[in-house]
């Protein structure tokens, strides 16, 4: 498709491989043969339902787009007068694998387990914090505060400043995304031990998280570690990704008793509807802060 060629520049590379693959896959195949001029909303219609045997459902919403705006993207070159694709609605896929939460013997294993991985401080803070995992690759040792304020009324914790994400244009989620989260003493000693390989101190700039290289992790370098790391921790590591951190996060937090609008806040929502729709299945009925809480949950002992 002309889209896949001129209509995607300025896109993250991880996007435009994600579409190439798609298109390739369930796109140019099924469709390829059908002159644009001749697509009918049938056509489409007959494609969809097709399809939606085999994928899941956000999986088939993202294809009905990618050829909505390869469409439209040959409408503005005159190449066909109208976009049939746009008056259809893509059908229920396949449901999808469900998210789910370590429980807290299984997120004290991986805690354990994580000790001796180069992804250690990683997984202490997406476990401890609930940052996303795009937030924390792109984390640099200037939104990092390891000591905090413990002069002041009341005390200011040591912290980190989750300001970017590894997301095109590097902003957070939302503008609502962007916190300043305090740290359990275990983050502040991962992390203590991640600074202490720059020598003679990390720069400001420099990446918290980054490959041997200094550049930037992608997400197959995360997942690939984060495999190992399960697996030591005696779980099945084909069940598990990074950002159910996220949800063991909330999940661990709602079972220690804090309010779901301190959640909300923790995990960077403009509201508690979006945790409760997001986090449905992490939530406890009885839904304070973080970093204490989780503090008291995993706490450190005394050496």
């Amino acid at each position: 498709m002309d889209w896949l060629s001129y209509g995607l520049s300025g896109r993250a590379p991880a996007t435009v491989k994600n579409y190439m693959t798609i298109a390739g896959q369930h796109i140019v195949g099924p469709l390829g043969a059908h002159r644009l001029r001749d697509l009918s909303a049938d056509d489409v219609d007959r494609w969809l339902k097709a399809e939606s045997r085999s994928v899941s459902t956000r999986t088939l919403r993202l294809m009905h787009s990618i050829l909505i705006r390869a469409v439209n993207h040959a409408m503005a070159r005159d190449k066909v007068k109208r976009n049939v694709v746009s008056v259809c609605r893509p059908p229920t896929g396949r449901p999808g694998r469900r998210s789910k939460s370590l429980d807290l013997a299984q997120a004290g294993a991986l805690l354990d387990a994580a000790e001796s991985s180069s992804l250690h401080a990683y997984i202490v803070l997406s476990l401890l914090t609930g940052a996303r995992t795009e937030e924390l690759r792109a984390l640099r040792w200037g939104d990092v505060d390891l000591v905090g304020q413990p002069e002041a009324s009341p005390p200011i914790p040591p912290s980190i400043s989750v300001v970017r994400s590894v997301r095109i244009g590097g902003d957070t989620k939302t503008r609502k995304s962007r916190r300043r989260l305090g740290m359990p003493h275990r983050c502040v000693t991962a992390l203590r031990r991640q600074a202490a390989r720059s020598m003679p101190s990390p720069d400001p700039d420099q990446l918290v998280f980054a490959t041997r290289s200094g550049s930037e992790m992608d997400a197959h370098n995360v997942r690939r570690a984060f495999r190992r790391v399960t697996a030591s921790a005696g779980l099945d590591a084909t069940e598990w990704t990074p950002r159910e951190m996220r949800h063991s996060f909330v999940s661990l937090l709602s079972d220690s008793g804090m309010p779901l609008e301190h959640i909300s806040r923790l995990v960077g929502h403009s509201g508690t509807a979006i945790t409760e729709a997001v986090y449905r299945q992490q939530l406890r009925p009885v839904l304070e802060h973080g970093a204490a809480a989780m503090d008291d949950i995993f706490p450190v002992a005394d050496s």
